[in-house]
């Protein structure tokens, strides 16, 4: 297949996780099925493909500041620099066709490891851009499922599946896991509920971004060798995800912050690393502020953190999170999912 010369550059956007995460990794997800609730937020993930005549390709980092160089001839090894996008290549070339060359250029708005999903984001906004490339249609969900397979089986990396499908559609979801199936359904939310949860939390990277491979894989260990309090845990997370969002379509929002609290109290009891000395010393220092609830966002271990505030102590949590050396970062709530456009070549 011979394919435009113009530029294709896409975007996908990162997520703040609410409640649930975990319960959309397996086995738990196929055997007691899973629960999340997350929103999409106004920073992403990147992708640029530059068609070039010939067989050579060129894949560029700019976060990372790497390029390494193959021929689209060639299956690609994995080697542990951007593993990730070669696995992508990999299966274009092998499912769809690719077969002439390329540059394409990679970053993101977040750290990987920072847990708002980022290395998910970023085969999202690159498998999209690919397809565009190939004139390939996909749904979001096509979208999100060749992402976790290509993430998640064909690379190897451990995770969930929520990042995927945030970010493929989107929004504020609630989204439901089985065995055989995915369900995404967008909530309609209150417009003045949505702006007053935004306004009411508070973002802010911690540092100390981590692999949630080794904190996952320490959950899914946890959970096969029978460990009541992990069991229980993940049981009671998945609840909460109902409760948070039943409390978001009443605009219950003071509610939904207390239940935040008892989801991170939950989620701390599911593996070793999900919190530590530092995140419990911000945590503890946040509420004394005026804090209601917060948590990590992702597998936990570092990256950002997010509290829910009422309206009169926000400043007041802002101001002590400084103080700890934590970087807050302001943020909106998106409803557009995976995006892509052309450019012209000039």
């Amino acid at each position: 297949m011979t394919y435009s010369k113009e530029i294709i550059r896409s975007r996908a956007p990162l997520r703040v996780s609410f409640a649930g995460g975990g319960t959309d990794v397996s086995p738990y997800s196929e055997e007691k099925g899973g629960a999340v609730l997350n929103a999409t937020i106004n920073r992403y993930a990147y992708a640029t493909i530059i068609p070039r005549d010939g067989k050579d390709i060129e894949i560029a980092s700019l976060d990372y500041d790497v390029t390494l160089k193959y021929t689209i001839d060639k299956e690609i090894a994995f080697d542990g620099q951007l593993d990730l996008i070669k696995g992508i290549i990999n299966k274009f070339r092998k499912k769809y066709g690719l077969k002439e060359g390329f540059r394409i250029f990679i970053h993101s708005d977040a750290p990987p490891g920072s847990g708002l999903g980022s290395s998910s984001t970023v085969a999202v906004a690159t498998i999209s851009a690919f397809a565009e490339l190939l004139r390939i249609p996909l749904t979001p969900y096509d979208l999100a499922e060749l992402a976790y397979d290509i993430e998640r089986i064909d690379v190897g990396i451990k995770g969930g599946k929520q990042d995927q499908y945030a970010s493929a559609f989107g929004g504020v979801n609630f989204i439901e896991f089985n065995k055989n199936k995915v369900i995404v359904n967008p909530l309609r939310i209150r417009e003045s509920t949505l702006n007053e949860l935004e306004y009411s939390l508070v973002l802010g990277y911690i540092g100390s971004t981590r692999s949630s491979g080794k904190i996952i894989e320490r959950q899914v260990n946890n959970y096969k060798k029978n460990k009541q309090e992990t069991s229980l845990a993940m049981d009671n997370i998945k609840d909460l995800a109902y409760k948070m969002k039943d409390a978001l379509l009443r605009g219950e929002l003071k509610h939904f912050g207390e239940l935040l609290h008892n989801e991170w109290q939950e989620k701390k009891k599911m593996a070793k690393g999900i919190s530590n000395e530092r995140i419990d010393k911000i945590y503890e220092e946040a509420l004394k502020a005026g804090a209601i609830g917060g948590k990590v966002s992702g597998a936990g271990g570092g990256g950002f953190m997010f509290f829910y505030t009422n309206f009169d102590k926000k400043v007041d949590v802002v101001r002590r999170l400084k103080q700890m050396r934590v970087q807050i970062l302001p943020f909106s709530f998106v409803n557009t999912g995976a995006t892509v456009w052309r450019l012209r070549n000039v």
